[in-house]
């Protein structure tokens, strides 16, 4: 069975261009650089638009 849905795959998809971009934010409001932080912002995404991704650790 699938760890993660196909919407969420398309949130990190999506973090990621923007990251590579170098649009994409922090919450204190800082450029993201890093590739897992980047991840975990497009999972964090997924999560609250009600896709299927295994809970916060």
């Amino acid at each position: 069975m699938a760890k993660y849905s196909a919407k969420a795959g398309e949130k990190v998809e999506k973090t990621m261009h923007e990251m590579k971009a170098g649009k994409l934010k922090s919450g204190s409001g800082k450029k993201v650089t890093s590739k897992k932080q980047a991840v975990a912002i497009g999972l964090s995404e997924a999560r609250k638009a009600g896709a299927k991704v295994p809970e916060k650790k």
